[in-house]
């Protein structure tokens, strides 16, 4: 099957878009503006209320303020609900029929969860500050970066996993996200089972065949999948578990970074080809952020355990200045619509000013064992820290919540120029 066989209905001749990486303030989440901005507008007061009192997951913020210890913010939402209506029947709007996500442990929302792997997150303390407050699968202690984006977008739900997907739930989007997974086949097979890349996209056509017979054929399948948001994000565990592991693969020594980030990107752009050619048009590159900062890599080759490790993040911007070169190459096709999100630049950015964004403890993570709590990853039943909204890091590999709040805003609202390229997530939802 292949669904790139003719311009959907509604896609008119390409016309390049300036850049819509413009700074701006999202209305649409407020976890993170309420914790750290008490001086909010008074106009936001009866957003928040609208919002508050049509949406889906208003417990789960509730949930959040709670173990947070926000007890102003909680008396503060209490006498808005009380001072100010709301329109009868306003609902979130959706911005997207549809959105599909790919990518590693880092926004798996519980793929690998049936796997004979070490790639696996559904154990506590994974999970605790979740809806409902257990492990889910997902590698954090909450919400991951695609979590907030579907919120964003206007999904009153969380995207499924794949392995929990199927029928008329397909329409609305999916998550094929493995932990351990890379662009290339080999990556991570030391932690057992995961679905790289390629294998996401198997499993992605398999769901596009199901979407056809749904919705009556292909051309209503690819009119369809044309109006989705494609998020991938790949490459990190091609460093972390393969480049920079010469225990187990050789490539450290077949390939200069130079090299190795050509390689990678041939690779993948043969694969996104495939993703294009299935019907997917509003893709965004999620570049790869500073993985030479996790505490696993500080407490394996940084000296006073704060400063990142070079060689790792140098080998990364190599990879993601490709990135760029690629959104252009796509966006020649009829119909694509690529842009590229900097998560390099945005960590290093939350990392230089983390104060500012409330993050406190940006070295270790907050559960784990060993020299920056990044040795060992965190294990079955340990305690976590208890200020879990101060650190930049949950276990030895991947962001806390908190921060993951933080990057989702900035994916999906560009706060400076360079956090994309040409455009955020909410302007390619618009097109």
């Amino acid at each position: 099957m292949h669904l790139n066989y003719q311009k959907p209905e509604g896609i008119t001749k390409k016309k390049r878009l300036g850049s819509a990486c413009h700074t701006a303030f999202p209305f649409n989440t407020f976890i993170y503006f309420f914790t750290y901005s008490p001086n909010t507008a008074p106009s936001f007061y009866k957003f928040l209320f609208c919002w508050f009192c049509s949406h889906n997951t208003a417990l789960l913020i509730l949930d959040r303020l709670i173990a947070m210890a926000r007890w102003p913010v909680l008396l503060l939402l209490v006498v808005v609900l009380l001072l100010v209506s709301s329109p009868a029947g306003t609902v979130a709007v959706r911005q997207v029929p549809c959105y599909f996500i790919f990518g590693d442990s880092l926004v798996d929302n519980g793929n690998n969860n049936g796997m004979a792997t070490l790639a696996i997150a559904n154990y506590l303390p994974y999970g605790i500050d979740f809806p409902g407050g257990g492990p889910s699968g997902r590698f954090s202690n909450g919400l991951t970066t695609v979590d907030v984006i579907a919120s964003l977008l206007g999904f009153d739900d969380f995207i499924p996993a794949y392995a929990d997907a199927s029928g008329q739930a397909l329409l609305a989007g999916v998550n094929f996200a493995s932990a351990a997974a890379g662009i290339r086949e080999e990556t991570g097979r030391q932690l057992g089972g995961r679905i790289p890349f390629s294998g996401q996209l198997q499993n992605y056509q398999q769901a596009v065949e199901q979407m056809v017979n749904l919705l009556g054929d292909e051309h209503s399948a690819a009119t369809h999948l044309s109006k989705c948001i494609f998020t991938v994000g790949m490459g990190s565990n091609d460093y972390l578990n393969n480049y920079f592991m010469p225990a187990f693969y050789s490539t450290g020594q077949e390939f200069s970074p130079e090299e190795f980030a050509d390689d990678l990107v041939r690779q993948y752009t043969q694969q996104l080809k495939t993703l294009y050619d299935y019907g997917a048009r509003k893709v965004a590159l999620i570049g790869l952020g500073r993985i030479g900062c996790s505490p696993n890599e500080l407490a394996r080759g940084s000296t006073n355990g704060v400063a990142c490790i070079d060689q790792i993040d140098g080998a990364v911007r190599l990879f993601n200045a490709k990135l760029v070169g690629l959104v252009d190459q796509f966006n020649t096709l009829d119909g694509a619509h690529f842009t590229y999100i900097n998560a390099f630049g945005i960590f290093d950015d939350v990392l230089r000013n983390s104060s500012t964004y409330g993050l406190r403890v940006t070295n270790r993570g907050c559960c784990g064992v060993g020299r920056n709590n990044g040795q060992i990853t965190c294990l079955p039943y340990q305690a976590p820290c208890t200020n879990r909204h101060e650190y930049l890091f949950w276990d030895a590999f991947h962001p806390s919540e908190a921060a993951n709040i933080i990057f989702a805003r900035r994916n999906y609202r560009a706060q400076s120029p360079a956090d994309c390229y040409p455009m955020d997530i909410s302007t390619l939802a618009r097109i």
